[in-house]
Formats: structure tokens, C-alpha cells, sequence
């Protein structure tokens, strides 16, 4: 199986800023292993958009797989309360 390329969106930077390190670290691997199983454990569709979710701890993790491009682009991360709204 292919390695899935990630691709960030520019605001994901800034959610990014204001999280612990420690959890940013953890954040981070995660997304990482999203390269090689992108709709692998934890993994759950959004109903009525074509995005995924994956948790980490109390945060989400908000991605689009384009598999004609084999592209993970990562759309949001942000608390459990706040990332949907």
C-alpha cells in the first residue's frame, strides 16, 4: 500500500499554537500515522461531509482523504467542544 502525502491547511498552524506541547507531540505522530492508514483505528466518517475524524485524547483531528492523489489534507484540530462548530 502507498504512503498517503499530508497536506495542512494554512489555519491548522494556528490551532496548533495555542495546545500543550506535550499534547502537540502527540497530535503530530498521530497525524503521521495517518500517512500509512489514513481510515485506520479510531478513525470515524463525518456523517454528511466526506471528512474524517480521529481522536487524541480530548482533541480531534479534522482530515479529507483524496485517494486518486493518495492526499491526507488536514483541515482542523481543535478541543472535542469546539472543533465541529
Amino acid at each position: 500500500m502507498a504512503s498517503y502525502k499530508l497536506l495542512f491547511k494554512k489555519s491548522v498552524t494556528k490551532d496548533l499554537r495555542v495546545l500543550p506541547n506535550k499534547d502537540i507531540k502527540r497530535i503530530l505522530s498521530r497525524i503521521e500515522a495517518l500517512a500509512d492508514d489514513p481510515r485506520g483505528q479510531g478513525c470515524a466518517k463525518l456523517s454528511g461531509i466526506s471528512l474524517y475524524r480521529v481522536r487524541v485524547g480530548v482533541y480531534r483531528v479534522v482530515y479529507e482523504i483524496l485517494d486518486d492523489q493518495l492526499i491526507i489534507h488536514v483541515i482542523r484540530i481543535a478541543h472535542r467542544a469546539r472543533v465541529y462548530r
